[in-house]
């Protein structure tokens, strides 16, 4: 699972939503089934290309920037829940598309659960990646559990460093939180290798989606149990990943899903463990009911 060229998308266009113009990726051919994939933050907009270029191979794969990260324009400054969940319909009503799976990883899991929830005639399966535990008091737990990740793993100038550009992140500054999820980015790889990243990867991160969207998903409802959906589920986290005793929270909500542990592995499964998390992956989404 390596970025190669391969992973080229075939198109590259922006899809409109009111005042809100998404930036979409499309890999692999039209004609076969959708995959749409939901990268995490919320507010950090890695593609996942590795996972891509294995899905591609069987699927449609659409990928997009959320709204006000990278080259989306989120004009209206609109992070509600709601918004979120008209993006993916904006999209599949621009590129004709009636139903899809769905994968989401971190925020995107936590994503793609609200949307399912809301749109579940819409989806043919739901791969949550080690997903955000819930919305409402779910992820303040979940904010916490992380926050206390981080200060076990940093030393006391990383710890200070993160403080500070948090402080100013919430102050609106870009380049705050651009600094800040450099050192999240080292914490998430530490004892999994070095782990380059472009500076382009962090140029598209700024501060209004993250932190009105936090706001957001800290307003929203909580989410309910699923208790028979009509399309396969499957959750996966490493063995040693960001999320505590709010995993039960989220596991607890859907009662039939397969729940994988993939060992050896932080909360980056395609880097940290990648020959475990392409067998998932592909054991996966070859089911005969998807």
């Amino acid at each position: 699972m390596s970025r190669n060229i391969k992973t080229i998308a075939v198109k590259s266009e922006f899809i409109r939503n009111g005042n809100t113009k998404l930036h979409v990726n499309i890999y692999s051919s039209h004609l076969k089934e959708v995959i749409i994939v939901l990268h995490g933050g919320p507010g950090v907009p890695d593609e996942m290309l590795e996972v891509v270029d294995v899905l591609k191979e069987n699927y449609q794969v659409i990928y997009f920037e959320q709204r006000g990260v990278g080259l989306s324009a989120c004009e209206e400054a609109n992070y509600k829940m709601e918004a979120y969940i008209s993006d993916i319909d904006a999209i599949c009503s621009h590129l004709s598309i009636y139903s899809f799976h769905l994968f989401g990883h971190s925020w995107g899991g936590l994503y793609a659960q609200i949307y399912a929830k809301e749109k579940p005639a819409k989806i043919k399966s739901l791969f949550l990646c080690s997903p955000s535990s819930g919305t409402n008091n779910t992820w303040k737990k979940t904010e916490m559990e992380v926050m206390q990740l981080h200060k076990e793993i940093c030393d006391f100038k990383e710890w200070f460093h993160m403080g500070w550009f948090s402080l100013f992140g919430m102050l609106g500054i870009d380049e705050a939180y651009q600094k800040l999820f450099r050192q999240v980015l080292k914490n998430y790889h530490k004892n999994y290798g070095e782990v380059d990243f472009e500076d382009a990867f962090f140029d598209k991160i700024y501060a209004a989606p993250v932190n009105k969207t936090r706001k957001e998903i800290m307003k929203y409802k909580p989410l309910t149990i699923f208790s028979k959906p009509d399309f396969p589920v499957l959750i996966s986290y490493g063995d040693a990943d960001i999320y505590g005793e709010s995993k039960g929270s989220l596991i607890g909500r859907f009662p039939t899903a397969t729940v994988e542990i993939i060992n050896t592995c932080g909360h980056i499964p395609w880097k940290h463990n990648a020959a475990a998390f392409q067998k998932l992956l592909n054991k996966f989404y070859s089911q005969k009911e998807i």
